[in-house]
């Protein structure tokens, strides 16, 4: 069956360089060889049974492949998956519609599923263990019950927050696994595959570079390609080497580490304003000029990965390794 999209969290321009550059098959999906296991046979013992899969909770940072892994589990499985996001789930309505649409053997993947609404939840419940759903029709004395029966399907959740998942919803997903950050010999290689899909000329000093500064994530290492790919396209004759890739990603002020601008930033407020911290996300994030969750999300996780950051009580707090990185002793 094709594959339906009803939400993506992308743009239409990053979709469509993206979709083509996604693993299709587990085998094909490098750098989570214990997930792969995992699912591996989870998927093989659900054929054999042909049972749906149980369902499946994928954590980690943006950009290591949650989406890419439910994509890959229908096409593993032979069916269809819908891709929508927790914020889009606004009532119970919205759920119904995309629960009863669902084939036997279907995959709703739920983006950011730590944002559902809580009384979306309670709807969920009984759809993801009994594969039915209990909707309240009018209100008042009117009020009654009616139950739905659905096609067996399996819910595929990702999530940038596993701590904000409610007990309950965490506890019904037989499947749980943490996405982590790539190994840069593991991100050299998917920019070398990226580049033999879109006829990129890189050599192999060339994708090592452009992997070591990818803070260890596929979506970055193909992002920083882009570029890379544009400015050797004006500056290079379109051939990408060692010296080319320096060069375009200085331009970008992204070091040798993969630090930009907004990162280095904030470890000189820390360090140069407070003394190397403790310093509160909120102060942080008005110094600054970003929301508390984008510097959670998205700067904190590789920073504190790298031992530049570290998380306490009172706030955060430089590291040694972040003062000799910035040159501060």
């Amino acid at each position: 069956m094709a594959e339906t999209f009803i939400e993506s969290s992308f743009c239409e321009e990053d979709t469509q360089f993206e979709e083509p550059l996604r693993p299709r098959s587990l085998a094909d999906f490098k750098g989570q060889d214990s997930v792969s296991e995992r699912l591996a046979v989870m998927i093989e013992a659900a054929k054999q049974r042909n049972e749906p899969l149980g369902h499946c909770l994928f954590s980690g940072p943006p950009g290591l492949g949650k989406t890419t892994l439910a994509n890959i589990l229908a096409k593993e499985m032979g069916t269809s998956v819908i891709v929508t996001s927790g914020p889009v789930i606004d009532k119970a309505g919205d759920l119904a519609g995309l629960l009863t649409n669902l084939q036997d053997g279907d995959i709703l993947f739920i983006d950011e599923i730590h944002q559902l609404n809580r009384v979306i939840e309670e709807y969920l419940y009984p759809a993801m263990e009994d594969f039915s759903l209990d909707l309240l029709i009018d209100s008042g004395p009117n009020a009654r019950s009616v139950k739905v029966n659905l096609n067996r399907f399996t819910l595929a959740g990702a999530t940038t927050r596993m701590g904000q998942l409610t007990g309950p919803l965490r506890s019904r997903f037989a499947f749980s696994c943490r996405l982590e950050y790539y190994a840069p010999k593991i991100l050299a290689n998917i920019v070398k595959r990226t580049a033999k899909i879109l006829n990129i000329d890189i050599d192999q000093e060339g994708a090592d570079e452009i992997a070591k500064r990818s803070r260890g994530t596929p979506r970055i290492a193909n992002n920083l390609l882009r570029w890379v790919r544009d400015f050797a396209q004006i500056k290079a004759d379109n051939r990408i080497d060692s010296g080319v890739a320096c060069r375009a990603l200085q331009m970008l002020s992204i070091d040798e580490l993969g630090l930009d601008e907004l990162d280095k930033k904030i470890l000189k407020i820390i360090i140069d304003h407070y003394q190397g911290g403790p310093v509160g996300i909120n102060t942080i994030s008005v110094a600054v000029g970003e929301e508390p969750s984008t510097i959670e999300d998205v700067v904190e996780p590789y920073l504190i990965g790298i031992g530049f950051l570290k998380r306490t009580p009172r706030g955060r707090m430089a590291t040694q390794l972040a003062y000799r990185h910035l040159g501060k002793f």
